[in-house]
């Protein structure tokens, strides 16, 4: 069978399945097998599988019909240009997230300009790619990472050692804030907390459902839970002109204003996100 037959059928199968982009998702899972990038496959269509690589394809193409992650599959994601590993321990960076990545590595840059040694904190860091995002971008800032789940701190740190910034991001392992020192302050703390609310969790899609740590999507009766903790106890955590910035869920943003204005901070910016939905919240203390 040559490499557009395997596209065609296997593709013809996952749409079955309900796959969404099942072509798509049939080249990078092949692209991956035969260690080539996707486009190459456009000149390769009348190659002839061997045996052995339609065996191993067939187990990935049913895989991904029994809708498990593709990042989970090959074992990585791009986020921001560089590849992340990833597994059931973490949540697979989105592509908006990175518009958090680029405002928090746009701050610390500005501040470091100002002859300014940083300090910034990944809240809840899960696969680590806000914390190597912003040692690899900032080289003047201390970066330090927190997050409760031990298995996901592992893939944090691979992370962190794949990227070669191994050296300057200080992990640990806790609950929240609990887990740092009393007098550890940043000048930035970002989050992309969980902000699902829980009954909502089994009407996701499989692959986010079934797949994703339901630590990272679980937020609570309304979602808001972390947001709320966050209100409350990062203020002691920030430096004089310190940022809180953090992403949060459609239609969430008015509450979490609410939420932290309340707790009296001054809310600078609500962002949108690719398609225009409102999901980045910064924030400083009054």
């Amino acid at each position: 069978m040559t490499v557009l037959e395997v596209i065609q059928r296997s593709a013809e199968f996952l749409t079955k399945k309900g796959v969404e982009s099942p072509r798509l998702q049939v080249e990078l899972l092949l692209a991956h097998l035969l260690a080539m990038p996707r486009m190459k496959l456009y000149l390769s269509f009348e190659r002839v599988l061997t045996e052995s690589e339609l065996a191993q394809l067939r187990q990935l193409v049913k895989r991904r019909g029994n809708r498990e992650p593709l990042q989970h599959i090959v074992g990585s994601t791009n986020f921001c240009g560089l590849e992340f590993a990833v597994n059931r321990h973490v949540l697979i960076p989105r592509p908006e997230t990175e518009i958090l990545a680029e405002r928090a590595c746009k701050f610390l840059q500005m501040r470091s300009a100002e002859s300014k040694r940083t300090r910034a904190l990944d809240f809840g860091t899960g696969s680590g790619c806000l914390a190597v995002l912003m040692a690899v971008k900032s080289q003047a800032t201390d970066v330090h990472a927190v997050e409760v789940s031990a298995d996901a701190l592992g893939i944090a740190r691979e992370n962190a050692s794949r990227q070669n910034v191994g050296d300057r991001i200080i992990f640990h392992q806790g609950d929240g804030f609990s887990a740092l020192g009393a007098e550890a302050e940043f000048d930035l703390i970002v989050a992309n907390p969980p902000y699902i609310p829980s009954e909502e969790i089994l009407s996701l899609e499989p692959e986010v459902r079934d797949h994703d740590p339901k630590l990272a999507l679980d937020g609570g009766v309304d979602g808001l839970d972390f947001y709320r903790m966050l209100s409350a106890e990062a203020k002691s955590r920030l430096s004089d002109e310190g940022r809180l910035m953090i992403e949060f869920g459609e239609g969430q943003a008015e509450k979490i204003r609410e939420i932290f204005e309340d707790q009296k901070w001054i809310v600078e910016a609500i962002e949108r996100d690719y398609t225009q939905r409102l999901r980045f919240l910064t924030a400083r203390p009054k």
